[in-house]
């Protein structure tokens, strides 16, 4: 399977690099990029043909991997406008809806249809992120078995029903680690509230994240279930509970991912305008 990524940042290079660690070849593997400095690290750091621009060597793959910014997209795709074969495309761009790209990829009256959306989030810089996808009804089992290998490089990938939930995938876990890192801030500020260092209450809130996620993924029991279990009966994490209840804390981040989803859907909107 020949890929090709429009786009070298981040993600770009973390995909790269979780794909020759699956055993992918190098020779399999192009970039265009538009940065110079971006192309030289690229080819260094990998060992893969980086390029400025397309040609019939990048053109001539299986796989086109969008990884521009959204903003950047219709731009960067109008030099590809009625050039592509029959080839699979997966967008990593957030928002951007599937009909968007099709008809900015496609000929005048007829879009590219094999297209495959999805929204990967920072964890996967690590090899832990989670990816949401979502396949044109176009893309068959080979296409959608393709965009899953390739966005389970970097982690595990979860396929949506329908194109709608993409919005919900973004402000869930697209932007989920953003709540996450700001539980941690104040759970560290807690810590230093009580006496710690800011070393000693880092470690403490970071590792209390760390080793409570991975306790919820590898137990049979639900979180709620979870929750219960280290709750006594008027102990201290009762107390602590009651109090985030108080406050309304559940409700908040319900809210706010709904807020988030919102905001994906009206900026799917603007940026797919012609």
């Amino acid at each position: 399977m020949k890929i090709t990524f429009l786009g070298g940042g981040n993600m770009a290079s973390a995909l790269i690099g979780g794909l020759l660690e699956r055993g992918f070849a190098a020779a399999d593997l192009q970039v265009v990029e538009l940065g110079e400095a971006a192309r030289g690290a690229l080819a260094q750091r990998f060992r893969v043909r980086a390029v400025e621009t397309f040609d019939d060597a990048t053109l001539a793959c299986d796989v086109l991997v969008l990884a521009v910014k959204p903003q950047q997209m219709k731009a960067a795709l109008a030099p590809l406008a009625g050039r592509l074969g029959g080839q699979l495309v997966i967008s990593i761009a957030a928002g951007l809806r599937l009909a968007d790209l099709g008809r900015w990829l496609g000929a005048p009256g007829k879009p590219h249809a094999r297209l495959v959306r999805c929204m990967p989030n920072t964890p996967a810089l690590i090899g832990a992120g989670v990816t949401g996808l979502y396949a044109d009804p176009s893309v068959d089992a080979a296409g959608r078995e393709a965009a899953g290998r390739i966005l389970g490089a970097v982690g595990s990938t979860v396929w949506a029903d329908d194109e709608a939930q993409m919005d919900a995938v973004t402000a869930i876990s697209g932007s989920g680690p953003a709540y996450v890192f700001h539980f941690i801030e104040a759970l560290e500020s807690a810590g230093r509230g009580l006496g710690f260092d800011e070393a000693g209450a880092r470690r403490l809130a970071i590792d209390t994240v760390l080793g409570a996620a991975r306790l919820a993924a590898d137990s049979e029991d639900s979180p709620a279930l979870l929750r219960q279990k280290v709750t006594s009966k008027g102990g201290t994490t009762e107390a602590a509970l009651a109090s985030l209840a108080a406050s309304g804390w559940h409700d908040a981040l319900v809210a706010a991912v709904e807020a988030a989803e919102t905001r994906g859907r009206e900026l799917g909107e603007q940026l797919g305008k012609d």
